[in-house]
């Protein structure tokens, strides 16, 4: 793509982000576009939003777990950022009616980094002594892509169809933690609505975080100290609407909670 395209499709999922409207998939009109185009769209997107005011908090990976590449039909992990504007304090009311497109909610682990990492190379050892804590989260993901219907490109490019997200209260030192086998349990409404385990995020959410770090780090980018970490949904995504409540419990990690308005 050439650098005039890369700010057109930029600034058309900026204007869409803001709208609430959709476009239709990159992969869909623009023939050939590759992973470091989509890339380079998403960071045109975040350059609007910094330019509005925002600020990066952290990174996210997407797309871990078998479950949800069936569900979208994606079959490798995205990547994306996070900014304030993103985030909300455990128990809050979230405004999705007034900020989301197609909201979807996916129950993780967010990590807390107390030093950088930057790839290739980084290990699951090398993410756990750069974490100073983890903790529960909700992700609400967001699609700027009309009807979800998207391939790893367009996701890349709609900043890893990143929405809102909320961490819990919590927070645990990752030293002792059994990330693989560590069991969680989604509610909605107040009914149990899915379970999961570590294990379901590319077989740990350690991987992903490592995976995160090395792929970032073939663009030059590091996870960096102090930014929170989303690394990936270890149950299904769940559509909610304005009314809906959701909690998530980790075992030996704590819970989130969160109301949708």
């Amino acid at each position: 793509m050439s650098p005039e395209e890369i700010r057109r499709h930029g600034d058309a999922l900026h204007a869409a982000l803001r709208a609430r409207s959709t476009v239709p998939p990159l992969t869909s009109v623009v023939p050939g576009i590759t992973l470091e185009d989509a890339y380079a769209v998403s960071l045109r997107m975040l350059d609007r939003r910094l330019a509005e005011g925002e600020r990066v908090i952290g990174k996210k990976i997407g797309v871990t777990s078998k479950a949800v590449q069936s569900m979208l039909d994606v079959h490798q992990p995205d990547f994306g950022y996070l900014t304030d504007r993103m985030a909300y304090d455990d128990g809050a009311d979230m405004p999705i009616g007034a900020e989301l497109i197609q909201p979807r909610a996916e129950g993780e682990i967010a990590f807390v980094l107390k030093r950088d990492l930057t790839g290739p190379g980084v290990t699951n050892d090398d993410v756990l002594a750069a974490t100073d804590s983890i903790a529960a989260c909700f992700e609400i993901v967001d699609s700027r892509i009309t009807d979800w219907k998207i391939r790893i490109q367009d996701t890349v490019a709609d900043n890893a169809s990143s929405g809102l997200f909320v961490l819990g209260r919590d927070r645990v030192s990752p030293q002792g933690f059994d990330f693989e086998t560590c069991g969680m349990v989604v509610e909605k409404n107040g009914a149990i609505l899915s379970t999961g385990a570590g294990a379901a995020a590319l077989g740990s959410p350690l991987t992903c975080v490592a995976w995160l770090a090395n792929t970032l780090g073939r663009f030059g980018v590091s996870l960096r100290a102090g930014e929170v970490i989303l690394s990936g949904s270890l149950v299904p995504l769940e559509p909610v609407k304005p009314g809906d409540t959701m909690r998530v419990r980790i075992g030996g990690l704590g819970s989130a909670s969160v109301r949708f308005v």
